[in-house]
């Protein structure tokens, strides 16, 4: 179980690899080191044939507590680009859960300067009883703030972990480098980012590059990232290689939360209606189709798999973006951003992974999606990808068809009668221009499939009084496999009105 206070800062702890004990390139003067994307791929790879060691954590941060850390403050004017609007870097504090320090240059005119750590760049606030933590030597990570100081909108900082406030400037979910055998009992690693170069470029773009190292990878990442009016958008290149065999190697790894919705209200032990940061799984895939998978809190970690060739995009969504629907005016859940990957090149044949783990809070990071390669992994294997990162409060690739806005389920039957029993009901709701000026005699009809249970009933019409929407009812007798699979999605003779959805009925 993933906890977001700690785990996303904590995990820079766990393993760090020998690249950090390279002897660096000579210095030109006092100009900096030569840097370029190229060279840090030629040291991603020396460092794949060198025998991985872990390094111990930094005694002192040990010290610093979370209420610590909320009293280190970064200085403004020791930033990194002070006072140049959305690209000002600003330094996160070590403390207890993240006890590694990352080494951070600047990169200009491809040179590249080390920025160095002094207690001065960190304002102290005294608690109540006049205590004052002393800062630990080294830096967490980096965030870049918006422009006059109203927060930051890009962050990294544990593990190879980073996530932005999206277009409407809250944060939610995450993403990380890599992915290793998640969803393997005892068997996950977490790589580390360990060192980092800033490249600032015009029109407010941030280059991000970063050293990946642990016990069964190592690589070089790159980060073009810029603030646009839909939502950050971050370029991403990485070159890997593996030291070791992997069973399940996660390419642009999705992390979130999802405690409770619509769809599993008996799970609401909490006051307000709907805790999650996202609430479905969107597929483009290779083939054209578009997909919908709502997100579930199972009783039992659960893995699903979506093979695919040659995707063109997946991602965890937040399609619910009502106030009323969530009643949090401090977390915001209604304005979490989504988070697209658009795949550039050929990915080949492989699979979207989604795993979905059970949590009781809402402090659990419980959902993680990626895509895995169809080809075993082994030792030896290198891989280089490109993919594009979009941070959006929209879809963030629109499409034609009519999409599932809304999952309910509950007990099958007719209201008002005796619920049928070991049966459930799936109710759905699609929005969209297809299904615009449709009625009850137009011929709409449901496709749906089942990969285990039985079909007791459906129904499909449009809802009275809402233009372009349409609800479908499905009642499904539970077979010996819990829970029921189905697949369903809206028609009109040969041609589809809306994307899929697909559901697992417990």
């Amino acid at each position: 179980m993933l906890t977001r206070r700690d785990t996303l800062v904590a995990l820079a702890t766990a393993a760090l690899a020998s690249g950090r004990t390279f002897a660096a390139p000579s210095r030109t003067r006092s100009s900096g080191t030569p840097f370029s994307w190229e060279s840090l791929k030629a040291l991603a790879l020396e460092n794949a044939n060198r025998p991985w060691q872990e390094v111990p954590p930094i005694g002192a941060a040990k010290l610093i507590s979370f209420d610590d850390v909320g009293r280190i403050e970064f200085r403004a004017d020791k930033a990194i680009w002070p006072g140049s609007g959305d690209t000002e870097t600003r330094l996160f504090p070590l403390h207890k859960a993240a006890q590694m320090p990352v080494e951070i240059a600047i990169v200009e005119n491809g040179l590249a300067r080390p920025f160095i750590f002094s207690p001065d760049m960190f304002t102290v606030k005294s608690d109540m009883a006049g205590s004052r933590p002393t800062p630990a030597a080294g830096f967490a990570g980096f965030r870049v703030m918006n422009a006059g100081e109203a927060g930051d909108w890009l962050a990294f900082q544990g593990a190879s972990y980073f996530r932005t406030a999206g277009a409407l400037n809250q944060y939610g979910l995450s993403a990380r480098g890599l992915a290793i055998n998640t969803g393997i009992d005892g068997r996950e690693e977490f790589p580390v980012f360990t060192r980092f170069w800033l490249e600032r470029g015009p029109g407010g773009v941030v280059t991000v590059y970063a050293l990946l190292e642990g016990k069964s990878v190592t690589g070089a990442y790159r980060f073009v990232s810029r603030k646009t009016a839909a939502g950050p958008v971050q370029d991403v290149s990485l070159s890997i290689h593996l030291r070791s065999d992997v069973a399940r190697l996660g390419f642009a790894p999705l992390t979130s939360m999802f405690w409770y919705g619509e769809g599993n209200r008996e799970a609401s032990i909490d006051w307000r209606p709907e805790i999650h940061d996202s609430d479905g799984l969107a597929l483009f895939t290779g083939t054209g189709e578009r997909i919908w998978r709502p997100l579930v809190n199972p009783s039992r970690p659960v893995i699903n798999s979506f093979v695919d060739r040659t995707p063109r995009g997946f991602g965890l969504l937040q399609r619910d973006r009502r106030f009323a629907d969530y009643q949090d005016d401090g977390a915001f859940y209604e304005k979490r951003p989504n988070l697209w990957v658009e795949p550039k090149g050929d990915w080949l044949n492989g699979a979207v992974m989604l795993y979905e783990i059970p949590t009781r809070k809402e402090t659990d990071d419980n959902i993680v999606a990626f895509w895995v390669p169809a080809a075993p992994t082994k030792r030896g294997d290198s891989f280089t990808l490109d993919y594009r990162l979009n941070w959006t409060a929209t879809d963030p690739v629109p499409q034609p068809m009519a999409r599932v806005v809304d999952c309910w389920t509950g007990t099958a039957g007719p209201p008002g009668h005796e619920p049928i029993p070991n049966a459930r009901r799936l109710v759905a709701d699609f929005v969209g221009k297809t299904l615009n000026g449709l009625t009850r005699d137009s011929g709409v009809e449901a496709d749906i499939s089942l990969g285990s249970g039985q079909l007791l009933a459906h129904h499909v019409y449009p809802v009275a009084g809402e233009p372009s929407r349409w609800r479908l009812i499905i009642d499904v007798a539970k077979g010996r496999q819990i829970p029921a699979s189905l697949r369903a999605y809206l028609k009109h003779g040969a041609d589809a009105l809306s994307e899929t959805l697909l559901y697992d009925l417990s």
